[in-house]
């Protein structure tokens, strides 16, 4: 298989993500209730929702098309901060794909420009207990594996956003819902941080599973 993925593998590959994200409705949940009001993996579970009905309706032109849908679907469905970021996460994706097929640069744009895109809309940063402490992290990884291709650039961004998920239970929150918690929050990982890896390791098994077929 090349190392790059069509319109076609892209809504397979984000159909498993959706699929995870709904599995991990529990352990979504038992995050946020740690740190937040718990409505965190009701809110995903309903979002990714609404992306898997989408996508098993599309016949995607476009890599563009099947990362826009999803972010729609996100933002339109999930609700709250967490609908907000991730839909502009994968908004932010279509925009860096355009007409091109998912591949190791394209990749990293969707990564860079999804961060970028995030951080602009909801003011956080590296260190703050988000799911930019994934993403983040993410991020610098793939840009580090570019020259790898696909495969190892998306292993390495979800390696690192598993780091970064355990990273982010010695932070305390200055952001969001879980801020009132202040030092109460320590011990506890992010649970958008969860969600970003999550994401990230579904994508990582579908492409694995690629190549070795």
């Amino acid at each position: 298989m090349a190392d790059e993925l069509d319109a076609v593998a892209v809504r397979a590959m984000l159909l498993q993500v959706c699929t995870r994200m709904i599995e991990n409705t529990d352990r979504l949940t038992e995050a946020d209730q740690a740190v937040g009001d718990g409505d965190h993996g009701i809110g995903m579970r309903r979002g990714f929702t609404a992306a898997r009905d989408k996508l098993e309706a599309l016949e995607p032109a476009s890599v563009a098309e099947v990362f826009k849908t999803v972010g729609t679907a996100v933002m339109a469905q999930t609700g709250g901060a967490s609908g907000a970021v991730f839909g502009t996460l994968y908004r932010a994706g279509a925009t860096a794909c355009g007409d091109h097929a998912l591949d190791a640069a394209t990749f990293l744009a969707f990564l860079e420009q999804g961060l970028a895109a995030v951080q602009k809309r909801g003011g956080a940063v590296p260190g703050a207990k988000t799911m930019i402490d994934a993403l983040a992290p993410a991020a610098e990884a793939a840009r580090a594996a570019q020259a790898d291709g696909l495969a190892a650039m998306i292993r390495a961004a979800a390696d690192a956003a598993q780091q970064g998920v355990q990273a982010s239970r010695d932070m305390i929150a200055t952001t969001g819902k879980a801020r009132t918690l202040g030092e109460r929050s320590l011990g506890h990982p992010d649970p958008g941080a969860i969600s970003m890896q999550i994401q990230l390791a579904a994508m990582q098994d579908y492409v694995a599973g690629q190549r070795e077929d």
